[in-house]
C-alpha cells in the first residue's frame, strides 16, 4: 500500500491507497505541517497523535510501502529534513512493523512541494499552469514533468496575493481605516467576540497568524452582499494574476486551481481571471483526487 498526504498550512490530508485493487483503504485528517513554520518535535507529534493512532484501527494486515507526501513549506531546503522526520516517526507503518519486527523494511519516502502535488493533479503529464489559493498561495509553469517557472509566493507579508490570509488583512485593514465599513467592523467584532486589542494580538504575537487571517475568509464569504467586500475577494484574486500569473507570459493556458479560496469563490474567481487575461482550467478544493489517480496509473 502507499500513503499519500497533501498538507496545506491548516490540515493535511492523508490518504491510504492498495494500489493493486486502486481501492482507497483509509482517510485520516490532521492538522497541517509546515517544516518552516513547525518544530521537528511538533510535527513529530503530530504525527504519532494524529496519523498514527487513526491508522491503527485499520484493520489488517496492511503495510505501507511508500510515502508520497505534497506539503506546504517543502522546498528543496526543508524537503530533506521532512523526508528523514517521516521515515522515522512513520517507520511503524512499514512492512514487518505491524506487529512489530526487529528489522522493518525501511519506507520509501518522497517529499515534494505543495504546488508539486497541484500540478500533478491538476495537469498529470501535460502541460499547464498550476495555482495554490488556500491559507497561502503559489503556482508554477508545469511542463508535464516538472516545475519549469515558479514566481515566489513570499509568505502572507512579503506576498502570498489571492490567499486566505492576505484577504484577512485586506479585511481587517479596510473595517478599521475605511469610515463606510463601521457598521460591518462593529458586526465583526460583536459576532467574534473580539476587539482590536484581541485582533492585534494574535496577528502580532500569537503563533501561526496566517491561519486565524485565513479564518476570516468564512465571515466574509457570508457577507459578500456587501459591494466592498465583494471587491476585496475580485481585488485579492486579481493581484494573484498580476504579480503571480502574468511573469510566466503564457495567456495561451487554462490556469487550474486547488485550494478552498478558488473552491470557495469561483464566481470571483473567474471574474478576476477574465479581468486579467486567463482562463480558468480545472479546479479542485484539494488535489487528493488527482494525485490518486497519478499514484495509481498502469
Amino acid at each position: 500500500m502507499i500513503l499519500i498526504a497533501d498538507s496545506g498550512s491548516t490540515k493535511t490530508d492523508w490518504v491510504l491507497v492498495d494500489v493493486a485493487g486502486t481501492r482507497i483503504v483509509a482517510n485520516v485528517k490532521s492538522q497541517g505541517i509546515n517544516p518552516v513554520h513547525q518544530a521537528p518535535d511538533a510535527i513529530r507529534h503530530i504525527l504519532e497523535h494524529e496519523l498514527i493512532t487513526p491508522l491503527s484501527f485499520v484493520k489488517g494486515p496492511w503495510a505501507v510501502s511508500h510515502i508520497f507526501f505534497y506539503g506546504a513549506g517543502c522546498s528543496s531546503q526543508y524537503a530533506p529534513r521532512m523526508e528523514q522526520l517521516l521515515a522515522e516517526t512513520l517507520l511503524p507503518l512499514a512492512p514487518g512493523a505491524m506487529p512489530l519486527a526487529s528489522n522493518p523494511k525501511p519506507l520509501k519516502v518522497e517529499v515534494h512541494s505543495d504546488l508539486f502535488g497541484a500540478a500533478r493533479a491538476l495537469c498529470g503529464d501535460g502541460e499547464g499552469i498550476a495555482a495554490i489559493l488556500g491559507t497561502g498561495a503559489n503556482s508554477g509553469l508545469f511542463d508535464g514533468k516538472t516545475i519549469v517557472q515558479n514566481t515566489p509566493p513570499l509568505g502572507y507579508i512579503l506576498g502570498d496575493e489571492g490567499s486566505g490570509a492576505v484577504l484577512g488583512r485586506l479585511f481587517l485593514n479596510a473595517i478599521f481605516k475605511h469610515p463606510q465599513l463601521a457598521g460591518e467592523r462593529d458586526a465583526f467584532l460583536k459576532a467574534n467576540k473580539v476587539d482590536q486589542a484581541t485582533i492585534i494580538n494574535k496577528v502580532y504575537r500569537e503563533p501561526l497568524a496566517n491561519r486565524y487571517l485565513a479564518s476570516l475568509s468564512l465571515y466574509i464569504h457570508d457577507h459578500l452582499e456587501n459591494d466592498i467586500l465583494r471587491k476585496l475577494v475580485v481585488d485579492n484574486f486579481r493581484n494573484f494574476f498580476r504579480s503571480n500569473i502574468d511573469p510566466y507570459g503564457r495567456k495561451d493556458l487554462p490556469v487550474g486551481f486547488v485550494g478552498s479560496m478558488a473552491e470557495h469563490y469561483p464566481a470571483q474567481l473567474r471574474e478576476a481571471a477574465e479581468a486579467e487575461g486567463y482562463q480558468v482550467g480545472t479546479v479542485l478544493q484539494s488535489p487528493m483526487e488527482g494525485l490518486i489517480a497519478y499514484h495509481t496509473k498502469s
